[in-house]
């Protein structure tokens, strides 16, 4: 289990640094199949496959809960047999280490 699963989101202020595109390299490496985009704000985003339409909400379902119990709370695209999860903070309109961290958790979920 990575330290990133192991870790509690911290509350994010509007003037909290993102993280720099170095540290953004190294989280990535511990978050398997993520990809950095970026739209004019960097973000993690990864697309889960399903067997079907009910697997995929039970999925969603799962990762609703976390990100609440998290305070953190990520875009989520739902399709048949699809979830696409994004991961960014809002109040910083970038990364910070809270995305890697419940992307780590997304991963786990999804593992069980």
């Amino acid at each position: 289990m990575s330290d990133l699963v192991s870790s509690t989101c911290e509350a994010c202020i509007i003037d909290a640094p993102t993280v720099s595109d170095d540290e953004a390299g190294l989280l990535l490496e511990e978050i398997e199949g993520w990809d950095l985009i970026d739209d004019g704000i960097k973000k993690l985003k990864k697309e889960f496959s399903f067997a079907n339409y009910t697997d995929s909400v039970n999925f969603l379902n799962k990762v609703a809960d976390m990100a609440n119990h998290e305070d953190h709370h990520p875009q989520i695209i739902l399709e048949w047999g699809k979830v696409t999860i994004i991961w960014w903070s809002h109040k910083i309109k970038g990364l910070h280490k809270n995305d890697f961290i419940c992307a780590a958790k997304t991963n786990n979920i999804n593992k069980s």
